[in-house]
């Protein structure tokens, strides 16, 4: 199932409510409130109709009332934070645990590293890599199949965003300028020995960080990087959702897509774009399917079928959870990548300078599309090999996966068997240095499309 950008999220729900101000998120916050006592009252009477000293527990009737006091309680909570729940891995036919811990934070990020615990290290090159997770609504965890895939043959990075709704005031603000400063902050921290894979949004900063470090011949660029499905130029096939971001404006994102944060929650005040308002486009953009979604989870229930209901729960505990998004970050992101198409037009600056990709020469890239992505169209991606030029051409690949939409491109099993081996291959044949690598035998005409 496809997730939606931000922009195309704000502006599908903005469609349907121009309510949004700063009382909203407040209002909102009163609505789930007053709803507590009936999730409480749902919950214990599943418990209660699913107990098996209920005789009506066996019936249809009973179970029916179970699944029903489960559809009202889910479609009504607030969900979580995920947990990663990643443990061990293989490696090399060896079942290896995970330590996850944090190495570098900063108030709105920290970087995850998931450190294997070998007893016997592996002789196979285990390469770096950095995840930049997307900051488009949801939690890092959504890329938690992404890790899991990168594990058994790489030392794995990632990015973990903060809600902005648990970072008081205090602590400033944060836009789309401080995301690349950032990125070029963890990048410094790895001292270079690293592999960057940007999935979707991220794609446009850290394009602008390497671009950046390479201006200023930074020691400590990557030795590679990867983009997958993102909107580098989304004048290139542009899809539906960047069609009407591009047809508002910023000033109507500004006006109805804004509120401040309420309290009890740390960053009280904040202006943010929320994540009830994205969880609303998101659900939008493909109503039907959720609708459908839920009926089958009703009907699992009412089977018997844990299996099914479990897979249902497993995904929306992950699709409903949302963090609200720094107003700041938001508003620039929007205006910069999809209203003025600033990085292909070469007119996007970072603190006053420009950014020019053209700097680019000792970073190898690859870049990543599905076919059927209906977020970042393909040849969105792909257009970074243009912006470019210096690149030596040995050091340049484009892949684009058949028959898969966005969410495909970095999670499922097309990613696991045909993208992320790709990846890796190519992260591997430029692991010994920047700058044209020598390459594995027939790697590139494997990869191309």
């Amino acid at each position: 199932m496809p997730i939606g950008e931000f922009d195309g999220a704000a502006t599908l729900s903005g469609e349907r409510s121009a309510l949004l101000s700063t009382p909203m998120y407040w209002l909102y916050e009163m609505g789930h409130a007053a709803l507590d006592p009936s999730r409480a009252f749902a919950d214990a009477t599943r418990l209660l109709f699913k107990n098996p000293a209920n005789p009506l527990a066996h019936t249809t009737y009973g179970k029916s009332v179970a699944a029903a006091m489960e559809l009202f309680e889910r479609s009504t909570r607030r969900y979580g934070r995920p947990e990663w729940g990643i443990e061990e891995t293989m490696v090399g036919g060896e079942r290896v645990p995970v330590h996850i811990h944090s190495v570098w934070e900063r108030p709105f990020c920290r970087v995850l590293h998931f450190e294997r615990i070998f007893k016997h290290p592996p002789r196979r090159p285990q390469p770096k890599v950095l995840l930049v997770a997307p900051m488009s609504g949801h939690y890092a965890t959504l890329l938690r199949g992404t890790v899991e895939a990168f594990l058994p043959n790489h030392d794995v990075y990632i990015t973990d965003w903060r809600n902005a709704r648990s970072v008081p005031v205090a602590e400033g603000r944060f836009d789309l300028d401080d995301y690349i400063d950032y990125v070029i902050s963890i990048l410094h921290m790895m001292e270079g020995d690293a592999h960057v894979v940007a999935v979707c949004q991220p794609s446009v900063p850290v394009l602008a960080a390497v671009a950046l470090m390479e201006a200023d011949n930074d020691p400590y660029v990557p030795h590679s990087m990867t983009l997958m499905g993102g909107p580098i130029d989304t004048r290139v096939k542009s899809t539906a959702v960047n069609k009407l971001a591009e047809s508002k404006g910023i000033d109507w994102f500004r006006g109805h897509v804004i509120t401040k944060v309420p309290f009890p929650h740390p960053g009280v005040m904040r202006d943010v774009y929320p994540g009830f308002l994205q969880l609303t486009g998101f659900m939008s953009m493909n109503l039907d399917r959720h609708l459908e979604a839920h009926r089958d989870l009703f009907r699992h229930l009412v089977k018997g079928d844990g299996d099914s209901a479990d897979k249902h729960r497993e995904f929306y505990d992950e699709y409903m959870a949302v963090m609200d998004l720094s107003a700041e970050f938001y508003l620039q992101t929007v205006d910069t990548v999809f209203i003025k198409h600033s990085l292909p037009k070469g007119e996007m600056t970072h603190r006053g300078r420009r950014v020019d990709p053209g700097k680019i020469h000792r970073v190898a890239l690859m870049t990543v599309e599905g076919e059927h992505d209906d977020i970042s169209g393909v040849g969105q991606t792909e257009a970074t090999h243009r912006l470019c030029p210096n690149i030596p051409a040995e050091d340049k690949v484009h892949y684009l996966q058949m028959g898969v939409g966005h969410y495909g491109v970095f999670n499922g099993s097309r990613f696991r068997s045909e993208i992320q081996p790709r990846i890796a291959d190519f992260a591997l044949s430029h692991n010994g240095g920047h700058g044209g690598g020598k390459k594995r035998a027939g790697m590139n005409g494997a990869a191309k499309r």
